[in-house]
């Protein structure tokens, strides 16, 4: 009796598997430039980088990124034009989920809880990363440093390096669950950290920390990588505020600090 009972409960797991779909390659990558725009790394009128810089980012073939742009041109996301760079023309991607909350749900919080939040939970998952990340992963932050290099006084490129570079670190940690909520806490106040890396010396700034987090990455040394990640936290956390502080003022952020030079 209980066989036949257990033989109906397997012949329903067809049925309790509907809706689990297998993602491609390109869908994937769909998804990370439509998070891109959610988060408000790419806006409205801005120009996608180069195919190359997209797959270089995304560690996909170009054809793989022509692909996903394709999609989000259907959808009325992207514009592509012949023989002009593709750009952002609405920035509506759904109810997208950059980890575990929709697109801008973290951007209710307060940048205090938010920063605390990192400090807590950001330095154990990297901790993590550093007893398991493995060579290729290695590898792919190697790659990704000379392209963070290259993409010196361009934030916008930059920024996508970013996402892809503290991405890849959350999901070398064992606890997926944890990646994914980190994964949140990163895309806080996306649309002005734009503004805090177009400040002088700052992506070099960002770059120093991402060699040290490399470093003790390879050594995995658990105690220098939270070390390196708390710094790096800590400027993410100056910069951010003091571009909120700016935009409350009424003044953008580079005037401000024109201003501070005269002074």
């Amino acid at each position: 009796m209980r066989a036949t009972r257990n033989l109906s409960i397997l012949a329903q797991v067809p049925d309790l598997r509907h809706g689990v779909e297998r993602r491609s390659v390109k869908d994937i990558v769909c998804e990370k430039l439509a998070l891109l725009i959610g988060t408000g790394v790419l806006q409205i009128g801005d120009q996608l980088p180069g195919e190359r810089e997209l797959a270089s980012a995304f560690g996909v073939s170009r054809e793989t990124v022509r692909g996903a742009v394709q999609v989000l041109a259907l959808r009325g996301i992207i514009d592509v034009s012949h023989g002009a760079r593709s750009r952002v023309v609405n920035t509506d991607i759904g109810s997208l989920q950059a980890g575990l909350m929709p697109v801008r749900d973290i951007d209710h919080y307060e940048i205090e809880d938010v920063h605390s939040a990192r400090l807590l939970i950001e330095r154990q998952v990297v901790a993590d990363a550093a007893e398991n990340i493995d060579d290729a992963t290695l590898a792919a932050l190697d790659r990704s440093l000379i392209e963070q290099e290259r993409a010196k006084g361009d934030p916008l490129r930059f920024l996508i390096f970013d996402r892809e570079f503290h991405s890849a670190i959350y999901h070398a940690a064992s606890n997926q669950l944890l990646a994914d909520l980190v994964t949140d806490l990163y895309a806080y106040m996306m649309e002005h950290r734009r503004s805090a890396m177009s400040r002088p010396g700052a992506i070099e700034a960002s770059r120093a920390d991402h060699r040290a987090i490399v470093k003790a990455l390879r050594a995995r040394d658990r105690d220098a990588v939270i070390a390196a990640f708390g710094r790096h936290l800590e400027r993410i956390y100056r910069s951010t505020k003091t571009v909120l502080t700016d935009r409350k003022d009424g003044r953008p952020p580079e005037a401000k600090a024109a201003n501070s030079k005269r002074g």
